[in-house]
């Protein structure tokens, strides 16, 4: 629960210092919150005219925190659509998006010598385990 509060604390933040440039009003099609029953269930789903879509469904987990899952969305000015899913529970943030960044793909294959000194050691290994050493000797 206090993920959900903490994210829409920074939702409203962020929002203030976006500037509002389209002057029309946009018409809330749904907006339906329900509060945490005795189990600690809840979820609140919020849909726009204009695309925007917000989703999110939490639970109290097995170790006393909130377990959370959701999705947002929103059309972007070339007209495509922008959304990210996550999961917040004990394993932490877990946002999935095409819109996130991603790590480079290695800049280059390995070197064969890196290759034949790698396949060294492993032969050395079985080597000195077939004898009796232990990787510590």
């Amino acid at each position: 629960m206090k993920l959900f509060v903490a994210a829409l604390l920074v939702a409203s933040v962020v929002a203030d210092k976006v500037p509002f440039t389209n002057p029309r009003l946009a018409t809330i099609l749904k907006n339906e919150q329900h509060t945490p029953d005795e189990f600690g269930n809840h979820n609140s789903d919020f849909e726009i005219e204009n695309g925007i879509e917000v989703h999110i469904s939490g639970s109290q987990g097995e170790s006393g925190g909130a377990n959370v899952i959701g999705s947002w969305s929103y059309v972007q000015d070339d007209g495509s659509l922008a959304s990210l899913k996550f999961v917040a529970d004990e394993f932490g943030y877990q946002p999935e998006s095409d819109l996130l960044p991603v790590a480079p793909h290695f800049p280059h294959p390995i070197p064969q010598f890196v290759l034949d000194q790698i396949e060294f050691a492993r032969l050395e290994d079985e080597r000195r385990a077939r004898e009796g050493f232990s990787a510590e000797d």
